[in-house]
């Protein structure tokens, strides 16, 4: 299976570099595969124990190769060189150079809250929401409380798939207050394309982070962190109640793919007419951290 999707910056058609592809292909779609997947790989000590050897002197051996093979632009890092780091894991979490993703600080647009590639839908159901075509799950599932659910019926949202390659902090989309942050156990279910077409309500089984954000300008949003296959750790960088600004670290994933999902209360946002035609073609469009991808909703939009 390829994994086609919409640069943005380019406005070219790219195929996604898969680290471990055989390996997801087997798990996913093999049967001998899923009862390994059952049996161990989806397991919370699995991945944090995978994840452990991560944080190991020795892991960082294959930094040089992950950035070579996935071409990553380690102009944009803080520290340049991989030699400079101490594991994989302090690679993985790296920060960026301040300036190497401006951050659009228009007062009612709202922002990418991470690198990835996202997918945009508006006038949800709260009790099918999407997760890919032909699969659905409720979002009172999701997180937890079906009350603060109906809150987010009819509204929209962002979902941005974070790969293994990508820059692993999450920001704010917008200023505002950070309110508390609850976090549902779950399963470490991979959520590359390969996985979400074959596990049903993946993202309901996954371990999760739920932030309830009041933002300045787009009211009120629920922040959502997805862990996945091989990663220990979701990290949050605020604490409850405190104020934050457009931009503003949020968080990060230890080693492994993940996933960042937004949900926004009806007539509150508009998104960008160009990453809706996408996702109602099945096509995920890669965006950067800090770049506009929708604007406060008005009486006349």
């Amino acid at each position: 299976m390829q994994i086609i999707y919409y640069e943005r910056k380019t406005g070219e058609l790219k195929e996604e570099q898969v680290p471990g592809r055989v390996f997801l292909q087997w798990i996913y779609g093999n049967r001998l595969g899923k009862l390994t997947l059952w049996a161990l790989v989806r397991r919370k000590w699995f991945s944090g124990l995978y994840g452990k050897t991560q944080d190991w002197t020795v892991s960082r051996k294959k930094i040089e190769g992950f950035v070579k093979n996935q071409q990553i632009n380690m102009k944009e890092a803080e520290r340049e060189n991989p030699e400079d780091y101490h594991s994989f894991n302090d690679f993985f979490t790296r920060r960026l150079k301040k300036g190497a993703r401006p951050i659009n600080q228009e007062k009612n647009t709202l922002t990418a809250p991470a690198d990835g590639k996202l997918l945009a839908y508006e006038n949800i159901d709260i009790n099918q929401v999407v997760q890919v075509k032909g699969l659905n799950y409720s979002l009172g599932e999701l997180i937890g409380d079906p009350a603060l659910a109906e809150v987010y019926q009819g509204g929209s949202k962002v979902i941005i798939r974070l790969a293994p390659s990508d820059y692993h902090r999450f920001h704010f989309p917008d200023s505002g207050v950070a309110g508390s942050t609850r976090r549902i156990k779950g399963s470490y279910n991979s959520v590359n394309p390969l996985a979400l077409e074959k596990v049903i309500r993946l993202y309901v089984q996954n371990k999760r982070d739920i932030t309830d954000f009041m933002s300045d300008n787009f009211g009120e949003i629920l922040y959502i962190e997805i862990g996945a296959t091989c990663v220990g750790t979701i990290c949050q960088s605020v604490s409850k109640n405190q104020r934050v600004a457009k931009g503003q670290e949020k968080g990060y994933f230890a080693f492994g793919g993940s996933t960042v999902i937004l949900f926004f209360t009806r007539g509150s946002v508009k998104i960008h007419k160009d990453l809706l035609e996408n996702t109602a073609k099945g096509l995920e469009t890669k965006v950067y951290m800090g770049e506009a991808i929708g604007e406060k909703k008005t009486k006349s939009s």
